[in-house]
Formats: structure tokens, sequence, C-alpha cells
């Protein structure tokens, strides 16, 4: 096993993160699919390590080694909830912080909280519609995003969150969601599309009961993470927030940053949702109702890791830098608090910018459309489906070929063609024209037609395109009087009266 996109991850039982002998020792997996494999301190391109649940062993010396390599590691529940989140962190300023314990006595949490909603509101109402294609409810978000520049309160600014959240979450209810032929038996019928984003287990969105909200809660767990590793990055404190309340175990200014990216996870899963197949597989159902991914599938979902994070880190460089403005007994050379994110101070003394390019998101693999198994891109079938379809689809081509061609309409055709050919044959033995012998045209014009096309014989002969076809391979011989009209056609231009002893060419006038 290698990181993917930078991001291992961990779904078995009895997991083992250790160190041995200065490489990374990693032990994961189930029954006869259970690996072992070694990281290099060189190499490596390890930028994460996500568990899933909570049955195996991490080190110390594992978690010293990831410090090292500077990886952050994460623990995560399947139902969307973060556990455990570690990584890099730089030497803090208590004068940071201060600002961000005060934010909310002199306004600067109200700042910061419109401009994170508005954002959040501008992504959402892009995704109603291009992604929707419900341009009123795009205009109801923008709305109410216009409607930030007059809230005076936090508590306003979530209000009017709220009331625009009701209205995007709404538009995406009627989202279908497909699955392959075969698994469609066996999903229940509230799988078949979005619903609501609130779930009827929790009255929240927590244990979603169907696949694309568990995917959503998935995601947005991952989001959360690399809010609180790109705060703790910047030295503030990922649990005072700014517009979400402060409650136990919660990281409130993590959630508060997460809130810009949320459009870029919806954007992603609506992409998918309206073009690839959801497989049963992927998913189990508890017997509460409440909807789990199976590890393999979380795995990869993990992968998006570091996409969210190209696209938090401007934004967590914004808080800083606002909170900063606010701080005290500034020296010269701290004007603005260093962006370790983004690198944009080196990049301004280059005269570049800082840009998202965020590389493919990547995606679980495609399926089948009848059976649901893995099919390589560009392929909608697997080998044993496709081969079944073109099985059927020829047996029934060939019933349906025979009797089209048994009808009375195709036995008229075939009459007309053949008193049409009868009356050409016996034009041309009425006007005695001359030919040219069998051994002149298998010697001096069949070996030509194959430079031929099957079209410029079909019109010049006047006959069907599987006749044409068979000429121009030689198949079939056509009758005399094609003879002379394929000589012209190939460069030989003609024959005197004589040439039937196929010895004499003329040029013809």
């Amino acid at each position: 096993m290698r990181p993917r996109h930078g991001v291992i991850t961990l779904y078995g039982y009895g997991s083992q993160v250790r160190v041995e002998r200065g490489h990374l020792l990693i032990e994961d997996g189930i029954g006869i699919e259970r690996t072992r494999f070694r990281l290099p301190r060189v190499g490596h391109k390890l930028r994460r390590l996500v568990v899933l649940g909570s049955d195996g062993m991490v080190s110390l010396a594992a978690l010293r080694w990831l410090a090292d390599q500077k990886a952050a590691f994460v623990m995560l529940e399947r139902d969307g909830k973060v556990l455990v989140g570690t990584g890099p962190v730089h030497s803090s300023d208590a004068r940071l912080r201060r600002a961000q314990a005060l934010a909310l006595t002199n306004g600067m949490a109200l700042k910061i909280s419109r401009e994170l909603i508005a954002a959040k509101l501008e992504g959402q109402a892009l995704v109603s519609n291009d992604g929707l294609h419900k341009p009123e409810d795009a205009d109801a978000i923008s709305q109410f995003r216009q409607r930030l520049s007059v809230a005076d309160t936090t508590e306003r600014v979530r209000l009017i969150e709220s009331q625009a959240a009701r209205v995007y979450w709404n538009a995406w209810s009627d989202s279908p969601v497909m699955y392959p032929r075969e698994d469609l038996k066996r999903v229940p019928e509230h799988w078949k599309v979005f619903g609501q984003r609130i779930s009827v287990l929790t009255g929240s969105p927590r244990l979603a009961t169907n696949p694309p909200n568990a995917i959503l809660n998935y995601c947005y767990a991952v989001l959360e993470s690399e809010s609180r590793l790109a705060l703790a990055a910047l030295g503030l404190d990922p649990s005072i927030g700014m517009l979400h309340n402060d409650l136990a175990a919660r990281d409130s200014l993590a959630c508060d940053l997460m809130e810009v990216v949320r459009p870029k996870v919806d954007a992603w899963l609506l992409n998918w949702l309206q073009r690839e197949l959801f497989a049963r597989s992927w998913f189990f159902e508890t017997r509460e109702g409440n909807c789990r991914l199976m590890g393999p599938f979380a795995a990869k979902l993990s992968e998006t890791a570091l996409t969210w994070r190209k696209f938090i880190a401007p934004w967590a460089e914004y808080i800083a830098r606002e909170l900063w403005t606010t701080t005290r007994k500034r020296t010269p050379s701290q004007e603005l608090p260093p962006t370790r994110l983004t690198q944009q101070s080196k990049r301004e003394a280059k005269g570049s910018t800082y840009s998202v390019s965020a590389k493919r998101l990547p995606r679980p693999e495609r399926v089948c459309v009848d059976c649901g198994t893995h099919v390589n891109p560009g392929h909608d079938r697997c080998k044993l489906c496709a081969s079944a379809l073109s099985t059927s689809a020829l047996v029934e081509g060939a019933r349906r070929g025979r009797i089209i061609a048994h009808s009375a309409k195709a036995r008229r055709s075939r009459m007309a063609t053949k008193r049409r050919h009868d009356a050409a044959r016996q034009e041309w033995i009425r006007a005695g024209q001359s030919s040219i012998s069998e051994e002149v045209f298998r010697t001096e014009i069949q070996p030509r037609l194959m430079g031929l096309t099957v079209r410029a014989i079909k019109s010049a002969l006047q006959v069907s395109v599987v006749y044409a076809s068979h000429i121009r391979r030689g198949k079939r011989v056509p009758h005399e009087r094609h003879w002379r009209a394929l000589g012209r056609i190939v460069g030989i231009f003609g024959f005197d009266a004589d040439a039937r002893s196929g010895s004499q060419r003329h040029q013809e006038p």
C-alpha cells in the first residue's frame, strides 16, 4: 500500500502503526486481505494518516515519526464524527489568541462571520443554479446573502444562514440516486433520492439514513479535521469560534472555517450523483436505519482531504490576518502574521499570487450498470454483463431480421430489384455490347478494386453496400455488364470489341 493523493486510510480490525528501524510499519486489513507495509523517511509522500474506528494501536514513536515528517494523524468515525486530529504545530503568538478570545466583544467576530457566510451563500447559489438547475432557488439564496450586510449581530447572521440553508437543501430533495440494475432490488426506497438533509433519527444531519447524506457527513468530517489542522498551524485555537456557539467537545472555529468550503464538497457530490452509479456494497444499514459507509469506500473519500485543505488555506489565513489587526504593540517586522499555509508572503515577493489549482478529485471506482462490480474507466459494463448483452442483442437482431426479411414489404423490394437487374441484363444483351474477358477482369481490374471505397463501387454499379463490399474483397464476381464500369473507375479505360480474348487494350474515347 502506498499513499493515494497523499492519504493512507486504515479501516480493518487490530490495525497497528509503529516504527521499526526508522520505517513506519503499518498493518491493516481483514482476514486474507490483511496487509503489512513500511514507509521510509524519504520519498513516502504521506501527508495524512486516517484511521476509521477505534480498534488497533498507534505507538508514540509512530506519532513522533509523523510529526517529524510533517504528516497529520486523523481519527474518524464512519458516521462523520471527528475523534482525533493532530498535525504539525508551529509556535503560536499569545497576542493572536488573545485577539481571538476578544473578537466577540470588539466586533471582529461579526465581520469575520459575515465574510465566511457570504462566501458560503455565494457557493450555494452557484450550486443551485449551475448544478441543480434551479435559478429561482439561487436567486432566493442570493437575496439572503445581500441581507448579511445589514446583520448587526452574529445571531442575525446565523438566522440568515439557516433560512438560506432551508431553501438550499429543499432544492436537493428530489435529486435522484442511481444504482446498478441488480442492486435496485436490494435498495430501500428512501435511498433512491437525496431526500431531506435532516435525519429522522436525530432531528439533525447526524446519523444519516441514506447514502448521499452519509457521504456528506463523512466528507464534512474530513473537512472539519483539515480545518482544525489549518487553524492549529497558524497558532489559532480551533475551539474558540466566531459564529458557532461554544459547546463541549466541539471546535467552533473549525466549524466556522469549514462553512466556506461546504459548497465545494456539495458540488463534488452533486456532480457524482448526476454522472455515476452508487453500488449497494459501499454502504450498510444498521438495525436503527442509520446508513454507514464500508471501510474501502470511506478510504476513497478520505483521499479528498488535501484538496479541501487547498480551499481552506486562504480563508484560515484571512481569519488570522483580521484578528492580527486588532492586536497592539506590533513591531514593524510583524505587520502581518505568517502565511504558513499558502506561502502568500513569499509569492508576493516573487510577484505571484496563491491560486487553488486542485487536482482532479479522486472518485470511487466505476461500477457496472447491471451487476455493480468494478469496471475500468470508459466502460459501462463488466465483461460478463457486456458478453451477455451482446449475445442477447445478436439473438434478438437475428430474430427481427428473419421477420423483416420475410415481410411483404421485403418480398416486394426483392422482386423489384430482380426485375430491375433482369431488365438491365436483357438491355445489355440486346445492345450487343462487347465486354472484356474474365482473365482480364481477374488480372487487371480485380486487384485494383481494393484501392476503391465500398461507396464508390456501390455508386458505380447501383448495387447494395454488402454486395459492393463482396466485390471489393473478391468474394463475388459481378456480372459481365459491370466489368467495363469497374475498369473505368480503376483507371483502365476500355478494350476493343474483340477483347474477350483478353489481350488487347485500347483508349476509350
